[in-house]
């Protein structure tokens, strides 16, 4: 009499952390490796070398670097135009994240309906978001030029006979670089709001219509809220985004008027740096502008998450 062969169940594979297979974490590895590599080479290696060169005074056209600890962040903390350039960085950026966002949510609204041309004018407001910078900093130097740009011939047409030189008084020219990058940004927040409204349930705005709810309330009430992760989205991005802009400043006032009237942070890095040939002072300006970046987006998640849970 012959013993039938023992049957061998199948082994369960190889079991990592948590319980998963090896197997996973291999496909992870092949997947998610090469982004981690880019990252640890081209951001966080450089972020490290910038925050470790703060701690230098170090001349572009010397080899020799000298060690002077926090020396550079002292001074930036009592330079006389450094608050100067912190409120001209804080006033453009609030003021281009705002405006960006208010134009880009109306004119969303105003575009996600049936219109004759609609995606005509749509293609158009957003085509100043990808052309360059530098060349919608030049053309809109002659819309603001003094002597024949467009702003000035049409407040001359309304009725006023004194203009505003807008190359000669801070004040005007922060307004003058805060506007052209509106205008080029206000494609982009247009298009992220238009495809997050054509992602809403009708539903629930043709229901509060019905209990009576006027079109205010629906906006506030019914729209926003439901809007509420692409603004947080847009809000980070646009600031971050806003707190980069060199090349429209660099053509349009290089800076100036008066030394440092439109001067933001992240055009200090570029003077301090390339100018002044000071490398280690600019990293210092820009590892400040790294940690403030940081707590305020720290600060915004917290804040989502709060209204999320609420």
């Amino acid at each position: 009499m012959t013993s039938s062969p023992e049957r061998t169940l199948p082994q369960p594979p190889g079991r990592g952390l948590l319980g998963r297979p090896w197997r996973d974490y291999a496909l992870f590895a092949v997947l998610v490796g090469p982004n981690l590599v880019l990252l640890a080479v081209f951001t966080y290696r450089p972020l490290m070398d910038n925050i470790r060169l703060s701690f230098f005074d170090w001349n572009i056209s010397d080899p020799v670097a000298t060690f002077i600890g926090f020396e550079n962040y002292r001074e930036w903390w009592s330079r006389d135009d450094t608050w100067q350039i912190v409120t001209n960085t804080v006033v453009f950026t609030l003021a281009t994240v705002v405006g960006s966002m208010v134009l880009g949510l109306a004119l969303a609204l105003l575009l996600d309906r049936k219109l004759v041309g609609r995606n005509l004018v749509r293609s158009a407001i957003f085509a100043p978001f990808v052309i360059s910078g530098a060349a919608i900093g030049v053309a809109f130097q002659f819309v603001f030029d003094p002597n024949f740009g467009l702003v000035q011939d049409l407040l001359h047409r309304i009725g006023f006979t004194s203009v505003p030189d807008f190359y000669q008084e801070p004040g005007w020219a922060l307004f003058m670089v805060t506007v052209t990058y509106m205008w080029k940004n206000l494609g982009y927040t247009f298009v992220i709001y238009l495809a997050a409204l054509q992602g809403l349930r009708p539903e629930l705005s043709e229901a509060a219509e019905i209990d009576g709810a006027s079109g205010w309330t629906r906006f506030r009430r019914v729209l926003l809220p439901q809007l509420r992760p692409t603004t947080f989205f847009l809000s980070i991005t646009v600031m971050l985004n806003s707190l980069q802009v060199f090349d429209i400043i660099n053509v349009m006032t290089r800076g100036g008027p008066l030394g440092t009237g439109t001067t933001t942070m992240v055009y200090q890095v570029y003077n301090e740096s390339f100018r002044n040939f000071r490398a280690g002072y600019g990293a210092t300006v820009a590892t400040v502008m790294f940690l403030v970046l940081l707590a305020v987006t720290v600060y915004q998640v917290r804040v989502m998450d709060r209204g999320e849970r609420s």
